[in-house]
């Protein structure tokens, strides 16, 4: 159990850090880093100089965080998240939620490379999430209750904002992006999927799959903060291209590939939310 002094820790210190109240906080996806890149006057801060903030393990994600201006708001961008299968519990998964609504952040956008399960998907498409499936047991809200981040007990029904949503589908259409919604379905990993789970994953009503954006998306939602979620489709999973292998190496190419055109979405959706 993280105890919420350890939490107020890391926010003191970025409050510290931080000129102004981040208006939107993005995490950003694998092969999505880039996108940090490109915000104006901005501070990075590496996590591992923020007290008692988690450590990114995989090479992809550089452990960074970012705030400056970004679409015309005060944008604070992570670009590196945490996983179960780093061997972090769901409750340090989504540490970084809970800072940012230490911080005063009331909307987030969670970014993520995943698989298309649904075959009328394409390598290249972005998908809002409009739902998500996880059939694993732990919960980021499990433990004892820190009344500070939420109730308890809290509903979930619309985790992802359908204002914010709307709001993405609105710009995309004026600006030609195909932009798909779906489920996403979550899996523990590192292992990819089995073209039987895959299967299974369709019959159950996902249409993408992947390994984070659920835990955060949890906690978000007992915080109170608004959530965005986009997925950037970067291959087909498991058993839908026959002879086909998946590969780390090929998903955070193909997101980074993706990454030009999805900075052309992102960064209207951010000035408009």
């Amino acid at each position: 159990m993280i105890p919420y002094e350890q939490y107020k820790q890391s926010a003191d210190y970025l409050r510290k850090i931080l000129p102004d109240t981040p208006e939107v906080a993005v995490v950003l996806g694998s092969g999505l880093g880039g996108l940090a890149e490109q915000v104006g006057s901005k501070i990075a801060i590496p996590y591992s100089e923020i007290p008692g903030f988690p450590q990114c393990t995989v090479e992809s994600h550089a452990g960074l965080l970012v705030f400056g201006e970004f679409g015309g708001r005060k944008v604070l961008m992570l670009s590196g998240r945490f996983h179960i299968y780093e061997g972090y519990p769901p409750e340090t998964v989504s540490y970084y939620v809970r800072v940012l609504y230490l911080l005063g952040v009331k909307k987030l956008i969670l970014t993520n490379a995943a698989g298309a399960v649904n075959q009328s998907f394409r390598p290249g498409d972005f998908m809002l999430i409009t739902d998500h499936i996880k059939f694993y047991s732990g919960s980021s809200a499990a433990g004892s209750l820190i009344p500070k981040f939420g109730n308890r007990f809290f509903d979930l029904s619309r985790v992802y904002s359908p204002r914010m949503r709307d709001i993405a589908k609105g710009i995309a259409k004026q600006r030609g992006i195909t932009l798909r919604e779906g489920v996403y379905f979550y899996m523990h990993g590192p292992e990819f999927e089995t073209p039987a789970e895959i299967r299974a994953i369709r019959v159950l009503g996902g249409d993408a799959v992947g390994m984070s954006t659920v835990f955060e998306a949890v906690t978000a939602a007992q915080c109170g903060i608004e959530v965005l979620g986009i997925s950037c489709i970067t291959n087909m999973a498991a058993g839908i291209i026959p002879d086909s292998v998946v590969s780390d190496a090929e998903v955070t190419a193909a997101a980074a590939e993706f990454s030009e055109r999805f900075c052309d979405l992102i960064k209207p959706v951010i000035s408009a939310i």
